[in-house]
């Protein structure tokens, strides 16, 4: 290369003037108009973000077609015809869960980014300073389920995709088989097997018996004790029919049907564990419920003594009363109410803290949870890894026509809908046909009227 003190004066003119026109070009380039880059590159449209969507109000919808006390909450948003549900429902006490959600959190809500789901559960949590009461819980659970509902809308697709896609082809369920004597309730059993059913609750009555002791005439009615509709178990009666009905069910239907059982923790501690211990042999799936959550310690002596499968949650407020017991491996199922702990996002949380302690998801299903739900249910079973099984509900043709969507079962399974959000809607014509009531049927006593703590 030559010196540059030997070019030409002219030469390093014309050097610098080309110099000077490039940068002048690159600078052009750089802040050139939007419409002339928007010539050069197209924005793909998955790269392209959605408008803000706000919500607009916040109420609840009351109906009971299926005879359970429903509450459902619907958030609408400022998308014209964008809106999301979700379950509310504390089916005891539903008239108060109304008005925290038509003043409290409608208030709380109206103006934010439906998009910020973890934020708005976090504030909405403390907002009332004290917190994990059931009615506060209910309200705040049938929000965030509506939230995720809207924004599976948004994105054009089921819930269940936006929690990481399916892990299973579909969601594995058990039904429940009730009846007065262990050979009626085999009966029942063989007609679910029939069906398609490969895990089936065995229940000899009601929980604790009840209903199937009406050959016993307990004191406290004979004294006039408490109120003529107050329900009546006996203990002892309870826990030696127990094992017989396991007997006779396994004997007659065999070892291919997996059989549950749902203490509702009617009994003793010591004796739940003595009775527990006593079905080994009959190999149940699991065994729901020994213990109120007065008498979580007993878990522990129950863990030592036998190997049969626990389940437990269903009763739990805060889902930080799941974390002890899944790290020390006291239960092997967390039976969760979805629509009591909170909504989709503490119950996914949960469940992937399960995963690191091999404890499975149970999550509670029964009638008074409603159809929207169940299918928020099913969008969290169908996606997470550590599945256990789920409650299954089989809806009459009235709560059909007021949530069209329904989950339905096929040969044992929840089929977990495709439609965006949870794929569920509510006719509100046909849920104002079907008020709800205030009255609640949770006493149970012994025989000389105490009361018992489910």
């Amino acid at each position: 290369m030559k010196n540059p003190e030997m070019v030409p004066e002219n030469n390093r003119r014309k050097a610098l003037k080309m110099l000077g026109l490039g940068s002048t070009a690159g600078i052009f380039g750089l802040f050139d108009s939007p419409k002339a880059r928007a010539e050069k590159y197209e924005t793909p449209a998955y790269a392209k973000a959605a408008a803000p969507v706000t919500i607009k109000s916040v109420r609840a919808i009351t109906t009971a077609p299926g005879g359970s006390n429903l509450v459902i909450v619907k958030v609408e948003t400022s998308e014209p015809g964008l809106y999301g549900l979700g379950c509310a429902t504390f089916t005891q006490r539903a008239l108060v869960v109304v008005p925290a959600i038509n003043t409290y959190l409608n208030e709380f809500c109206v103006g934010k980014n439906v998009d910020n789901i973890e934020d708005m559960w976090q504030s909405a949590y403390v907002s009332s300073y004290w917190r994990n009461g059931p009615v506060l819980n209910n309200a705040l659970s049938g929000l965030d389920q509506a939230l995720w509902d809207i924004k599976g809308k948004r994105a054009n697709m089921p819930v269940y995709q936006l929690l990481g896609g399916k892990a299973r082809i579909a969601v594995d369920t058990y039904t429940h088989a009730s009846g007065p004597t262990p050979e009626a309730i085999a009966d029942k059993v063989q007609q679910f097997m029939e069906m398609g059913f490969r895990h089936i609750r065995i229940q000899q009555g009601g929980y604790g018996g009840v209903g199937a002791m009406n050959d016993l005439k307990p004191d406290f009615k004979t004294a006039g004790f408490g109120r003529e509709t107050d329900d009546f178990s006996d203990q002892r009666t309870y826990l030696k029919r127990v094992p017989k009905m396991f007997d006779v069910v396994r004997k007659r239907c065999g070892e291919d049907v997996q059989l549950l059982h749902d203490m509702h923790e009617l009994t003793e501690p010591i004796d739940a564990i003595n009775m527990i211990k006593g079905l080994e042999e009959y190999r149940p799936y699991f065994i729901e419920d020994p213990f109120s959550p007065e008498n979580m310690k007993w878990f522990k002596l129950l863990r030592q003594s036998t190997s049969v499968p626990i389940a437990m949650g269903e009763l739990f407020n805060n889902i930080n009363e799941f974390k002890e017991p899944m790290a020390e491996q006291l239960f092997d199922f967390i039976r969760i109410h979805i629509s009591q702990i909170g909504g989709i996002t503490p119950a996914m949380k949960v469940a992937r803290l399960g995963e690191w302690f091999n404890v499975k998801t149970a999550w509670h299903g029964p009638g008074d949870t409603s159809p929207v739900g169940h299918a928020a249910n099913n969008s969290i079973d169908i996606a997470v890894w550590n599945f256990g099984i789920q409650e299954s509900q089989m809806f009459n043709d009235r709560v059909k026509e007021v949530f069209p969507g329904c989950p339905t079962i096929t040969n044992g399974y929840y089929q977990v809908s495709e439609s965006p959000g949870l794929g569920i809607d509510i006719n509100e014509k046909e849920a104002a046909k079907y008020p709800i009531g205030t009255k609640s049927r949770w006493t149970v006593r012994k025989n000389d009227g105490t009361i018992l703590k489910p």
